[in-house]
C-alpha cells in the first residue's frame, strides 16, 4: 500500500499569552486538517515565547533588578506540563506521577488542551515550548498524538548562547525517538532543537534510532540554515521538517522591548518600563584616513571646541589631509554615523555623498516596529537533501508549508547509504549516550 502522508510546517509566532497562543495553534492545525495533512510542526519555544533580543539586565559578574523582572514574566509565560525537573519519562508519559489533593491532573492544562487540539482536529502535533519545572525552565518539544495523547518530550540538551542564563540542560536520555502509525505508514520520529543539528554526535544519535522524520523546530533565520537542512536530509536519508518563527518587533512583549504597559490593577493604571532594554541613540560622526586604517571619530551635536580654540571638525579635517598625504591621497574622509545596538555594540554606517545624517534622535529601528526581529525560513527537506518547499521568508501568521512525502524515498536512499547502518563502520566507531538505548525502537 502507498507509504504516503501530508507533512506541514507553520511558521507562526507567539502571542501574547498562552490561551491566545493555544488558540492560534488550534487555529492553524484546522486549516491544515482541511488540507488534509496528517503532522504538523511549530517553531521552537512556540509555547512560552523566544524572547529575542532580551537581555535580561546580565553581564559579565552584575545582574541589572529590572532584568530579573523580566526574567519573573517570562518564567510566568512558560508552561507547566506537570513534569519533574530530572524528567519523569515514561512515568510522565503515561500519567503514573502523583497528583495533587483535588487535582484532576499535573500542570497548568497545557498538556491536555494540546491533546484536545490534536483529537479535535485529527493532526498529529509537534511543537516547540518553554517548560517550567520547579525553578527551571526548559526548551523543549512534546510529540502529541490524536488518537493517544503525548508520546513523549524532550527537553533541549544544551542551549546556545544567552539561552543558558534562562534555560536549564535537558537530559540526553530524552532523546529517545518515539514511534507511531499513520494511515498504515509507520513513523519513526524524533526532534533536534535549532543549533542542536550542529552537533554531529546528536544527530548521530537520532540517526542510530533510524528515524525516517527528522524535526527541527527552530530560532535560526539566517540563510546558512537552510544548507544545515539539506546535509540534515542527505545523512539521516529522513524527511526533514523545520519551522522558525517569522516575528516583527512590534510582536515582541513589552517586558523585553522596554516600551510602556499600562495595567489595571483595579484602582489606577500603572506605567512600566524595562530599563536597560531601550533601543540607543545613533549618534552623528566622521572618518578620517590613518595610513591604511580608518578611524570613526564622534561629531558633537553642538559645534565645540579643543582646549587651543579648534572645532573638532577642523582637527578631523586636517588630521584628515595628512593621512592622506601620507597615504598618496588614496583614502578621503566620509560621512558616516553610528547606530548603536542593544547588545552594546557600536556599527558605523557610511553615508554616501550629498546625502545629510539624520536625526541624532534616530533608532535604527521603524517607527511602528514594524521591522523583522526574526524573518522565518521554515522548510521541508527530501531524504536525499533536495527542498521540497521553502525556505519562506518573511510570511507570518500561520504561513503553512505542505508537502506529500513517500516514505518508500527514505528507503530508496538507504541503497549507498545508511550513516548508522552499512555505511557506519560500527565496528571501528562507537556512539554511547547515557541513559538513552541507540537501538531503533520497535
Amino acid at each position: 500500500m502507498p507509504q504516503k502522508l501530508k507533512l506541514a510546517t507553520a511558521q507562526c509566532y507567539t502571542r501574547s499569552d498562552t490561551t491566545e497562543t493555544l488558540a492560534d495553534l488550534e487555529k492553524t492545525t484546522q486549516t491544515a486538517a482541511q488540507s488534509g495533512v496528517d503532522l504538523i510542526l511549530f517553531p521552537e519555544a512556540y509555547l512560552g515565547g523566544y524572547p529575542r533580543t532580551c537581555s535580561f539586565g546580565a553581564s559579565v559578574g552584575a545582574r541589572d533588578p529590572n532584568g530579573r523582572e523580566q526574567f519573573l514574566q517570562y518564567f510566568h509565560s512558560a508552561v507547566d506540563l506537570g513534569d519533574t525537573p530530572l524528567g519523569a519519562g515514561e512515568d510522565w508519559v503515561l500519567r503514573k506521577l502523583p497528583l495533587a489533593k483535588g487535582s484532576k491532573f499535573r500542570g497548568d492544562g497545557t498538556r491536555e488542551e494540546l491533546e484536545k487540539i490534536a483529537k479535535r482536529t485529527g493532526v498529529f502535533v509537534v511543537t516547540g515550548l518553554v517548560e517550567k519545572a520547579a525553578g527551571s525552565l526548559y526548551c523543549a518539544v512534546v510529540y502529541v498524538c490524536p488518537r493517544e495523547g503525548v508520546l513523549g518530550k524532550r527537553r533541549k540538551v544544551m542551549p546556545t548562547g544567552t539561552e543558558r542564563l534562562i534555560w536549564a540542560q535537558g537530559s540526553p536520555s530524552t532523546l529517545k525517538a518515539v514511534t507511531t502509525v499513520i494511515h498504515g505508514v509507520k513513523l519513526t520520529l524524533a526532534a533536534a532543537i535549532c543549533w542542536e543539528n550542529y552537533m554531529p554526535l546528536l544527530r548521530q544519535s537520532l540517526y542510530s534510532q533510524n528515524v525516517n522524520l527528522y524535526l527541527a523546530p527552530t530560532a535560526d533565520a539566517r540563510d546558512s540554515w537552510l544548507s544545515l537542512m539539506r546535509t540534515v536530509g542527505c545523512e539521516s536519508r529522513a524527511f526533514v521538517l523545520s519551522s522558525n518563527q517569522c516575528v516583527r518587533r512590534r510582536h515582541l512583549p513589552s517586558w523585553v522591548t522596554g516600551e510602556s504597559n499600562e495595567k489595571e490593577d483595579g484602582k489606577h493604571i500603572e506605567s512600566t518600563s524595562i530599563q536597560g532594554s531601550q533601543p540607543r541613540i545613533r549618534r552623528k560622526s566622521m572618518i578620517t584616513a590613518e595610513g591604511s586604517h580608518e578611524v570613526c571619530w564622534p561629531v558633537p551635536e553642538e559645534p565645540t571646541e579643543s582646549a587651543d580654540g579648534e572645532s573638532w571638525s577642523t582637527i578631523g579635517a586636517k588630521s584628515a589631509a595628512a593621512a592622506n598625504d601620507s597615504a598618496t591621497g588614496s583614502r578621503q574622509r566620509r560621512k558616516s554615523f553610528i547606530s548603536e545596538t542593544q547588545e552594546r555594540h557600536e556599527i558605523c554606517w557610511p553615508v554616501p555623498d550629498g546625502t545629510s545624517i539624520p536625526s541624532a534622535t534616530f533608532t535604527g529601528e521603524s517607527s511602528d516596529g514594524d521591522d523583522f526581529v526574526s524573518r522565518g525560513g521554515s522548510c521541508i527537506i527530501s531524504p536525499l537533501g533536495e527542498v521540497l518547499a521553502g525556505p519562506q521568508w518573511e510570511v507570518e501568521d500561520a504561513g503553512l508549508l505542505i508537502v506529500e512525502a513517500d516514505f518508500e524515498d527514505c528507503e530508496r536512499g538507504r541503497l549507498d547509504l545508511d550513516v548508522a547502518g552499512h555505511y557506519s563502520r560500527n565496528d571501528a566507531f562507537k556512539l554511547h549516550v547515557e541513559g538513552l538505548d541507540l537501538n531503533p525502537p520497535p
